[in-house]
């Protein structure tokens, strides 16, 4: 793979926020892997996560379906290459009759669906006649369904952001469970959880995000100091799941021996110690906050976490599917046009 290009080193500066240097020197390191640049410059502390500039705008929209039961959700990426003709009526029309046709027809994903029979036709047949019709060329990206003792789902007015969850809960509690899913659905549109548990986080990916948020905050502090002003805590961790008995041990310890050296009566410290315990662990769980459902601050009421916030409506309530879908997620930013891209993806 080539190294640094006068392209690529601008993608990288607009990413990131680092010197053209930097950014050379990175791409050159990685062999001009953007992604692996954006995380090297992060890690030396020169550069702040990627922006979300790295990928197209694609058009279309994001559609859901849900059974009438509320037991199974289909939800649907389909694009077009305009945003005139994603508005379009007909357009619309037919985000509905593909869900449905996914939803009544048990397809599971978009290579099941492309490879499905719609209205007596093959799928690429019928999709062929709607293209013709509608006057773009129009793709099934993506599609996926998930199952569960409660589901739903929510679209955002735009189309351009759509969620759909399942639960398990107490039978008792399916109506509430109902209404909550539809609420947390709205929160994680908005708020980007990648996972519904901090559990579910690669280990790989929270070490390394460990090491690249110490950088980047050493970084700042480096400023903050130049500036005279006071400077951020930088945290051991970044995820519960390095929070082991050991190290909440340690911070125990480390609290007891500065309230000692404080001169604070012994008989005080178990009034003391648990708050300090909290604020160590939100301190030291940045990133759960930034990818983990469970763990952010609910957008309903942001003085509780949406862990809480299911506990509160019924603690039977447990979360077994998420799916988030985004226009034009993952398409990766190139010198094509979107009208490229959608050509490609029907093999022309």
């Amino acid at each position: 793979m080539a190294g640094a290009t006068p392209q690529l080193i601008k993608e990288l500066r607009e990413l990131t926020g680092a010197g053209m240097m930097d950014c050379k020197n990175a791409l050159n390191e990685t062999g001009g892997d953007i992604e692996k640049a954006v995380q090297a410059l992060r890690e030396a502390g020169l550069g702040k996560a990627a922006k979300k500039a790295g990928n197209v705008a694609a058009e279309g929209l994001i559609a859901i379906e849900i059974n009438n039961n509320n037991t199974k959700a289909v939800i649907l990426e389909l694009n077009s290459q305009t945003d005139f003709v994603a508005k379009n009526e007909n357009f619309i029309n037919l985000t509905k009759e593909i869900t449905a046709h996914a939803l009544n027809s048990n397809i599971s994903d978009a290579e099941a669906l492309n490879a499905s029979t719609i209205a007596g036709q093959e799928f690429q047949t019928y999709l062929a006649e709607k293209i013709a019709t509608i006057g773009e060329n129009l793709v099934a990206r993506k599609l996926e369904t998930i199952e569960g003792s409660v589901v739903n789902g929510y679209v955002h007015v735009t189309g351009r952001t759509g969620v759909i969850l399942a639960a398990k809960c107490d039978e008792a509690a399916k109506e509430k469970t109902t209404a909550l899913l539809r609420n947390i659905a709205m929160h994680a549109s908005a708020m980007k959880p990648t996972v519904i548990s901090y559990k579910d986080l690669d280990p790989a990916f929270v070490e390394s995000e460990n090491r690249a948020i110490r950088a980047e905050i050493e970084a700042e502090n480096d400023e903050l100091r130049r500036l005279g002003k006071p400077q951020k805590k930088i945290p051991d961790f970044v995820s519960k799941s390095q929070l082991t008995e050991e190290a909440i041990a340690n911070a125990k310890a480390k609290f007891e021996e500065e309230l000692k050296a404080q001169g604070k009566p012994e008989k005080i410290w178990a009034n003391i110690i648990p708050g300090q315990i909290e604020r160590f662990i939100t301190d030291n769980t940045q990133l759960d906050t930034r990818f983990a459902l469970l763990s952010q601050a609910y957008v309903m009421n942001d003085k509780q976490t949406v862990e809480q916030a299911i506990a509160e409506v019924d603690a039977s309530i447990e979360i077994t599917s998420y799916i988030r879908f985004e226009l034009g997620e993952g398409i990766e930013k190139k010198e094509e046009d979107f009208a490229a891209e959608v050509a490609k993806q029907m093999g022309k």
